[in-house]
C-alpha cells in the first residue's frame, strides 16, 4: 500500500480509466472542467437522441424498396434488394398503380394490385403488422408480397416468374 493509503492498483486502474477517455476527443477538453460522472451520464443521452430519431425513405422505388428491407428485417422476413427489385420490374415495372384486370384472378373478381400485383385475400394473409392496409400501398405491397413468397418459396429471391 502506498503512504497516502491507496492501493497501488486502484491509482493505476484510475490512469487507466482516463487514459481511455482521452480517445474521445472533445471529452478529453470537458473533463478537467465538469468532472468524469458528468461527461459520462451526457454520452448515453446523445447516443440515445442520435439512434431513435426516425429514419426516411425518398418517395421512389428505391425507398419504398429499403424501407420494406427494414422492416422485413424487424421481422425477419427474408429478402435482398435485388430480388425484390427484380420481380417489382417483372410484375409492375415499378408502378405502385398497377392493376390486371385480364388475367385468371381478374375474372374471379380479385384483380392482382400494386407493385408485386398482390391479390386482396393474399395481402390481407399476409399483411405484416407497422404498414398500411391499402394494397397500393408501396411498402405494404412489398413487405406483404415479400412475407408470402417467404412462405411459400423461401424468399422472394426465389421468385423467378409469377407467383
Amino acid at each position: 500500500m502506498s503512504a497516502n493509503g491507496q492501493n497501488r492498483h486502484a491509482r493505476t486502474g484510475r490512469l487507466a480509466r482516463k487514459l481511455a477517455v482521452a480517445g474521445t476527443g472533445a471529452a478529453v477538453l470537458a473533463l478537467p472542467l465538469i468532472g468524469a460522472t458528468t461527461a459520462s451520464a451526457a454520452t448515453p443521452a446523445a447516443a440515445t437522441t442520435a439512434t431513435t430519431a426516425a429514419k426516411t425513405y425518398p418517395d421512389n422505388l428505391d425507398g419504398w424498396i429499403r424501407e420494406s428491407l427494414d422492416i422485413m428485417a424487424q421481422h425477419g422476413i427474408p429478402g435482398t434488394y435485388e430480388g425484390i427489385h427484380r420481380n417489382i420490374m417483372r410484375e409492375s415495372s415499378g408502378n405502385p398503380l398497377a392493376i390486371n384486370n385480364w388475367d385468371i384472378n381478374a375474372v374471379n373478381g380479385t384483380p392482382s394490385k400494386g407493385l408485386l400485383q398482390v391479390i386482396d385475400p393474399t395481402f390481407q394473409a399476409y399483411h405484416v403488422p407497422g404498414t398500411s392496409w391499402d394494397p397500393y400501398d408501396p411498402v405494404a405491397n412489398i413487405t406483404a408480397a415479400c412475407n408470402y413468397a417467404a412462405d411459400r418459396y423461401g424468399s422472394m429471391d426465389n421468385v423467378f416468374s409469377a407467383y
